[in-house]
């Protein structure tokens, strides 16, 4: 298990000294290592990792109560040594306190000198699972907040704009959830029930998904490997995102373009709902980017998605009034997919929303003069900040007489009313804005309709 844990240590290193995103850092390690790991390794290195990065302001706080040493003075190996093994024995109940301190130690003692371990050994055995719970106690509401579930306070005061202060720590709760594994059936090679058995024949469990096309599947590991994936009968997609897509309600024979397309879930999905008649033009910045969505389509039966590389905020004389409707998932801060990307909360700042923001109403108005009269625009980040949503709409409308709300209604989209996403959308009637936030199973995602007049 020593080896496992260094394994882990390195692709924390990556992500922190690097800069590099954690899932990137984790799956390059793995693939470095394969030969010599089991299916159990690659789990409890995943386990530390993520669990490391998102629990890592807490940890640094219970750091901070024992070490004489300020944070920034201590090694980044022999820090990330502490972390991984205080996670280990405040966060997970299977390892035995001895094993996480006499491993980190030897860690020490490699990637340090003799005080380095003598250092890890002193602070790690004073080390209890009350050393958080005492994090509860805190009076001040963004300070109990912030060190109870690990959360930037800047994040914090953002949400606390919008949202009451129970609401605010129930979505930083939820921020650590681990996510669910959530599938989207791919109905141009199987349906629903056909999928259903062929699920029960290889042993995975499984439940009904909240929308009519989705699975959510328990305890199942490395899904990418199993031949039903290979051969295009589902993909992996949040529920939040296929919501994005559905509303869309993209019809055969339609020209559609998704211009912040990668890595082609959504892209793929209306692509699906359009029975793959029709054509989707699939833009992104980068070509290794535009390769995974031509790879998505591919693996899934799918012909009608032209992907290149095109930049949506350069404005092109060809495209003005050519498509039905218009796919906007623009890039953002993305605070509501943190459960999978826990790496965002220490990379991003405050002064990012000024520069996003600014990226964001350029693609919507760039990208509005393509659209066909009567057609519709759905507008859509993974935030959860009115700056980034609301407010983006708000100003493109002022600006913008030719365009108003258009009209969801997301009862057409669920399997029933007491679907979980009713939860964040009081108004169960129609709408033309949904805010989803993250909860015990999904993501957080912003979706609002505009109609061309």
């Amino acid at each position: 298990m020593d080896k496992v844990r260094e394994i882990a240590l390195k692709a924390l290193y990556k992500i922190d000294e690097k800069e590099a995103y954690s899932n990137i850092a984790l799956d390059e390690i793995i693939k470095e290592n394969r030969n010599k790991l089991e299916e159990r390794d690659i789990g409890f290195i995943s386990e530390i990792v993520y669990g490391v990065t998102t629990w890592k302001l807490t940890i640094d706080e219970i750091i901070k109560k024992y070490s004489k040493i300020r944070l920034k003075k201590i090694s980044p190996w022999i820090l990330n040594i502490l972390r991984m093994g205080i996670y280990q024995i405040v966060f997970l109940d299977k390892v035995p306190k001895s094993a996480s301190v006499n491993e980190s130690v030897n860690l020490a003692k490699r990637y340090g000198h003799k005080s380095s371990s003598n250092f890890v050994n002193a602070i790690l055995r004073k080390i209890d699972k009350k050393d958080y719970k005492d994090f509860f106690e805190i009076k001040d509401n963004i300070e109990r907040i912030s060190k109870t579930t690990s959360m930037p306070t800047w994040i914090i005061k953002e949400l606390l704009k919008d949202n009451d202060i129970k609401e605010v720590e129930e979505i930083c709760r939820c921020s650590n959830i681990k996510p669910k594994v959530v599938i989207r059936v791919n109905n141009l090679k199987t349906d629903k029930a056909e999928l259903a058995n062929l699920l029960k024949c290889r042993g995975i469990e499984f439940k009904e998904g909240n929308l009519k096309d989705f699975f959510v599947l328990k305890n199942i590991k490395n899904i990418e490997n199993l031949d039903l994936f290979k051969e295009g009968f589902f993909t992996i997609q949040d529920e939040g995102a296929g919501l994005i897509a559905l509303i869309v309600e993209p019809q055969s024979n339609e020209i559609i373009l998704d211009a912040c397309s990668s890595p082609g879930g959504k892209t793929t999905y209306m692509a699906e709902l359009m029975k793959n008649r029709g054509k989707i033009l699939a833009w992104d910045l980068h070509e290794h980017r535009v390769s995974l969505v031509e790879e998505n389509a591919k693996r899934l039966g799918i012909d009608i998605i032209e992907a290149k590389c095109e930049d949506a905020t350069v404005f092109k004389q060809d495209y003005v009034e050519k498509f039905d409707e218009i796919l906007l998932d623009v890039p953002c801060l993305g605070l509501g997919v943190l459960k999978r990307k826990p790496d965002i909360k220490w990379k991003r700042k405050r002064e990012d929303i000024a520069e996003i923001t600014k990226v964001q109403e350029k693609i919507l108005h760039t990208c509005s003069r393509y659209l066909k009269p009567n057609g519709q625009i759905i507008y859509s980040t993974c935030s959860i900040i009115k700056d980034e949503n609301e407010k983006v709409i708000e100003k493109f409308l002022e600006k913008n007489r030719n365009f108003d709300y258009g009209e969801i209604d997301i009862r057409n989209y669920v399997n029933n009313d007491k679907s979980i996403f009713f939860n964040n959308n009081k108004n169960m009637e129609k709408c033309h804005k949904i805010q989803l936030f993250q909860d015990e199973e999904n993501d957080g995602f912003f979706m609002c309709k505009l109609q061309k007049k």
